[in-house]
């Protein structure tokens, strides 16, 4: 058969894009940005064109890179004026979380310079086409489904912090609450931001008049950012974390980011252990549990969150450290951030796979643009050692960990996945039902999942009730989902082998799949 593309994201109108661009003649990469882009328009909530990110890219002609372009430290601390960093509760129903808002909130972003990069090195497309299909729908509107009315009524304090941000999302009804389901979102500020992009390039909001103007309201009104760290900004090309599990090669984030890392120290403890358990029974959970607890202590151990900028991947990978939980876990077994994920893999065989986040936003819009400026400064995960404490100029670290993995019968898959520290989770149990169980694509990504958390198990529906039944007992401090649910990240994924190709969307995160 003859090779086909293959789309997966987090919602219908970015698939569309993509698979729009893959029509028009472009590749996988020029695929990629125009469902970044209009992912920007589509999951406002989770995407930003000042936000950050990273690219896994497999040309069909050469070997895989990691495109770094996540959020970076400000070159200064100096502030003029009474710092803008405020806290706000955020309510996800059955738990309250408090983020930190405001300009003093403001990494230097990343998205902008990468765009540059990705397009330079690997696109085939004019940024105009490229960026298109997000300003017609940003001009027309975008009906808001039940997922982002979702995400939005979470973040609504944030997106109705400032005058700004309540004149582009609150709702239509009542100015004073968000935008609802079924309302359309029209983001004619926006779209000419996008239409100035395509055609001045990226280089606009990065050294031009809207980097000029973003770093002009940092430093007036209490942020840390000023124009040098906008043009300053580096991204950072990198050779991927490599590793093997079983008759799979997989290529993932490498330092400083933690995600990949702490994955394949997962990985390693599951290699050791017989794949042949049925999927889902008492062995397989037991075994999945204990692997999940073992890495947490490991990144304690460690202190790998601690030292993220200079992680050195043998610290973890250690002989010593990896014998030692390989022990423990065979006594066990005997005994809402804001990220979203584009998958592409197009007829040439050029694979990309690309994570991006806003965090949860700060609030403050850059005048005229329609631009949510970041909050990576006042996520707790990005700040292990507390806010104010990071070192000046220096990358952030994430759990972003766009992930590419061959498989021993020749297919090639593209995964990735948002949820903030559950992204290595959930990428473990998906990476791991790909190559240990017979399953499709969509039975892979639709299998409940588990996440431990400061000795707390979450289960998510749809497990074996005698196995769960004993998981349970195992750990007593556990919290059970009744369905599957966006907690567990949204792993949007697409395959591509001798058999043809397969794609599948997060339905946890509005997943949307299109195979051409």
């Amino acid at each position: 058969m003859s090779r086909r593309a293959a789309i997966a994201t987090g919602h219908e109108l970015t698939t569309e894009a993509a698979e729009l661009i893959l029509r028009e003649g472009g590749n996988a990469f020029d695929a990629v940005l125009g469902a970044y882009f209009a992912a920007c328009v589509a999951e406002p909530v989770l995407s930003a064109l000042m936000g950050g990110g990273f690219l896994m890219a497999h040309p069909q002609q050469g070997k895989p890179r990691l495109y770094d372009f996540f959020a970076q430290t400000p070159r200064s601390k100096e502030v003029q004026g009474e710092l803008d960093f405020r806290p706000v509760l955020v309510d996800f129903g059955s738990v309250q979380q408090e983020f930190h808002i405001g300009l003093g909130s403001v990494a230097a972003p990343g998205c902008m310079p990468g765009v540059t990069a990705i397009h330079c090195d690997l696109c085939s497309m004019p940024l105009r086409e490229i960026v298109q299909p997000a300003i017609d729908a940003a001009r027309s509107g975008v009906r808001i489904n039940p997922l982002q009315a979702y995400l939005f009524q979470i973040i609504a304090p944030i997106f109705l912090d400032t005058a700004a941000a309540r004149a582009i999302y609150a709702s239509h009804a009542e100015s004073s609450t968000i935008i609802q389901a079924d309302e359309v979102l029209r983001l004619p500020e926006l779209a000419d931001t996008l239409e100035l992009l395509g055609h001045e390039g990226s280089d606009l909001l990065i050294r031009g008049e809207i980097a000029r103007l973003a770093a002009e309201q940092c430093r007036s009104t209490g942020g840390y950012l000023d124009y040098d760290d906008f043009t300053g900004y580096e991204v950072k090309l990198r050779s991927p974390l490599e590793l093997d599990y079983r008759s799979a090669r997989i290529w993932t984030n490498p330092p400083p980011c933690s995600g990949g890392l702490l994955m394949a120290f997962g990985l390693d403890l599951l290699q050791q252990q017989v794949a042949s358990t049925g999927w889902g029974d008492r062995q397989a959970l037991l075994t999945l549990a204990a692997v999940l607890r073992g890495t947490a202590s490991a990144r304690i151990e460690s202190r790998i969150s601690d030292e993220a900028p200079r992680v050195d991947p043998q610290k973890l990978l250690s002989p010593v450290l990896l014998q030692h939980y390989r022990e423990e876990l065979s006594d066990v077994v005997k005994s809402f951030a804001g990220t979203t994920h584009f998958s592409v893999i197009d007829s040439k065989g050029n694979a990309a796979a690309m994570t991006v986040s806003n965090g949860e936003g700060c609030g403050s819009i850059v005048p005229g643009t329609g631009i949510m400026l970041n909050n990576m400064l006042g996520e707790e995960d990005l700040n292990p050692c507390g806010f104010h404490t990071w070192p000046t100029g220096q990358r952030m670290s994430s759990m972003m960990s766009p992930t590419l993995i061959q498989m021993a019968d020749g297919c090639c898959c593209a995964i990735g996945s948002g949820g903030s520290n559950r992204i290595r989770t959930t990428l473990l149990q998906v990476i791991r039902n790909l190559v240990d169980y017979p399953l499709s694509l969509k039975e892979v990504v639709r299998a409940p999942r588990l996440h431990l958390d400061e000795d707390i198990l979450f289960i998510e529906g749809g497990f074996d009730p005698d196995a769960l039944q004993v998981l349970c007992q195992y750990y007593p401090q556990h919290r059970l989902f009744e369905g599957r649910n966006l907690f567990f990240g949204g792993a949007h994924c697409v395959r591509s082998g001798p058999a043809g190709v397969e794609a599948f969307g997060d339905p946890r995160r509005g997943g949307s799949a299109r195979v051409m």
